[in-house]
């Protein structure tokens, strides 16, 4: 992986070693086969009008309840805190479900490499805002967090362990080695950190299908430090949360507007664990489910879909007074050469016999070829394709907002 350069170097401060614990498994429901369109968050899906989170009852469809309900946690939610209140999180009672096989398809390819939460927790030293010395949200902090809020919505569940892929490496070493050669340093005597980061975690047993494909729901992250000035004092920093599913068959991920916060800014891990709350309570997974399965049910023929690809193509180059009234298509004409390969050669998502294709595929097209985008930019292209492959099939319906792809 390439390293980046830079002129200043920020402060660094070193990472202490957490102990690790032995995980728990938890349970909870699925909510496959969802039919209902009422509109409704993720926390009227699984609780009772007059349950709470801390005392839900989960039902199994096929296992009524065989199982003791666990011991109640006194959890303290962060946002019943005061500002200047610590908040200690257990991180490591998030309850990772350790057996299932890794996955050989990662959810984003593009510069990135594999990492591993004990890797960021012990390897990775932690930025810090120059001028004040105060520390950033590290990279292991934002997972644990959102690891915790997880947690705190699905107790009764098993969580699978984060998928974790990071790029922009920015090596360093110790004042003791400043004169050796590259050559000659021990691994001691190296530090690192990753400038862009993005994870996954996925709640294996809440599942559905899609077109015979089956989904899982998945909450992740972004964060990328060149979106912050480290070189000046600490300020409100960003993040990018969402809350959706991943197609089990080929691991691209499916957003919606709903689940997915572009520009979270927070000051503190108090405030990210509110606000990943917030997020995931007012999640609506039956509409996202809804939306995604009626795709399936309209189809270009392959003119339309070769008109859509020659124009897309040309979007990218209109004239800025003719874009501003064609909706956004977030795709370059990278992205769009891999979809028209794969519109032919796609083992799971490639056209009909006769040529036809569903906007489903369409769709899974359109993030199988975001794999290849960078970590700073891969959920807001995620949620375009989406919004971009319902705007098609309202087209096709007779709106006529996206109808200059198809003309």
């Amino acid at each position: 992986m390439d390293t980046q350069s830079f002129s200043k170097i920020p402060n660094i401060i070193e990472v202490s070693v957490r102990p690790q614990e032995t995980p728990v498994n938890l349970k909870i429901r699925s909510v496959s086969n969802i039919t209902s369109v009422e509109k409704k968050s993720i926390r009227d899906i699984f609780l009772d009008d007059n349950e709470s989170f801390e005392d839900a009852e989960i039902f199994y469809p096929s296992k009524m309840n065989e199982e003791p309900k666990p011991e109640a946690k006194n959890v303290v939610q962060a946002f019943l805190m005061p500002d200047s209140q610590e908040h200690n999180y257990n991180y490591t009672s998030a309850k990772l479900d350790k057996s299932g096989e890794n996955q050989h398809k990662p959810f984003i390819v593009a510069n990135t490499s594999e990492a591993t939460l004990q890797h960021l927790q012990n390897d990775c030293i932690i930025p810090v805002f120059s001028k004040d010395n105060e520390k950033t949200v590290a990279h292991q902090e934002f997972i644990e967090v959102v690891l915790s809020g997880v947690n705190k919505i699905f107790p009764h569940h098993s969580l699978s362990e984060p998928e974790i892929r990071v790029s922009h490496q920015i090596k360093g070493r110790i004042p003791s080695a400043i004169h050796k050669p590259v050559k000659e340093l021990l691994e001691h005597e190296k530090t690192i950190y990753y400038e862009r980061m993005a994870f996954i975690v996925k709640v294996p047993t809440i599942t559905d299908i899609v077109n015979g494909n089956e989904l899982s729901l998945t909450i992740g992250g972004v964060r990328s430090y060149n979106l912050e000035n480290l070189y000046n004092k600490k300020s409100l920093e960003k993040f990018k949360l969402f809350i959706g599913f991943q197609n089990q068959v080929c691991m691209n991920l499916c957003v919606s507007s709903d689940g997915f916060v572009e520009d979270m800014r927070v000051g503190s891990a108090n405030d990210l664990y509110s606000k990943a709350l917030e997020m995931m309570q007012n999640y609506n997974a039956e509409l996202h489910l809804m939306e995604m399965k009626e795709l399936s049910q309209d189809f270009l023929s392959e003119h339309q879909f070769a008109q859509l690809v020659g124009r897309s193509r040309l979007y990218q180059h209109l004239p800025k007074s003719e874009k501003q009234n064609i909706p956004l298509l977030n795709f370059n004409d990278t992205h769009i050469n891999t979809m028209a390969k794969d519109y032919y050669e796609d083992q799971n998502f490639c056209r009909n016999q006769d040529g036809n294709i569903n906007l489903w595929d369409v769709y899974n097209l359109f993030t199988q070829a975001n794999k290849s985008s960078y970590i700073d930019t891969f959920l807001d292209r995620n949620l375009n394709a989406f919004e971009f492959s319902k705007g098609i099939q309202k087209t096709l319906n007779g709106s006529s907002d996206y109808h200059w792809f198809l003309s």
